[in-house]
């Protein structure tokens, strides 16, 4: 398995919406697949180091390369994600910077993620809810607690789990109802601590809104 290469670009070639280099390593040329990004960044021919994730189906291997480990890393991170291919997952990351991409998914900010060609609201909350605490993790940084579990926020604006107990009841997803808890609390007219039901219409108003 290809995990690493060095060696002098010798071309890039575009085919549809992928972009790549032809990188010659010892005399042996490897096409390797980066974001467009990737590839504004490399200088002429000088000789450039690629951190690689090499994928091998029936029909042939496929090597995408990055210019840094933790890049790769955050790859591999996406693509186990149900639904999202190699493709999405270099869309994901050919629209912003490592650190913007892992922000968006540890905040929740699904609009920022949907920007992403073959991202749908969907794969976006499921990145969000399966990826946040992983990539907390990666990134060094401490995962957003939820509102009702005694993190930081529940203490100065305790929540019922009444509330969550009912947005979930009516479908929605664990990600929309901390999003929905978090703006109503941050908004200038919340209703009171123990106004659940004020809670829960203000939950929804902000909801049916979200999904206009």
């Amino acid at each position: 398995m290809i995990a690493w290469l060095q060696g002098q670009p010798m071309g890039c070639w575009t085919q549809g919406n992928r972009k790549g280099i032809l990188l010659v390593c010892g005399h042996v040329g490897y096409e390797v697949q980066i974001t467009s990004r990737h590839q504004n960044q490399l200088k002429g021919n000088e000789e450039t180091a690629i951190w690689i994730h090499q994928i091998q189906r029936d029909d042939g291997s496929s090597l995408f390369g990055f210019p840094e480990q933790q890049e790769r890393d955050l790859f591999r991170h996406l693509i186990s994600v149900n639904g999202v291919g190699p493709q999405a997952g270099m869309a994901l990351l050919q629209d912003g910077s490592v650190s913007e991409l892992i922000d968006a998914i540890c905040s929740g900010d699904l609009r920022r993620l949907c920007r992403a060609q073959g991202i749908g609201k969907r794969i976006a909350e499921r990145l969000a809810v399966e990826l946040r605490t992983k990539l907390a993790d990666l990134d060094g940084r401490q995962a957003e607690p939820s509102l009702v579990d005694g993190g930081a926020a529940s203490e100065s604006l305790p929540v019922s789990p009444e509330l969550e107990e009912t947005l979930a009841a009516l479908g929605y997803e664990d990600l929309e109802i901390r999003r929905a808890i978090r703006a109503v609390r941050d908004s200038k007219q919340h209703p009171e601590c123990g106004d659940t039901e004020g809670w829960i219409r203000a939950c929804l108003q902000w909801l049916s809104r979200e999904s206009a």
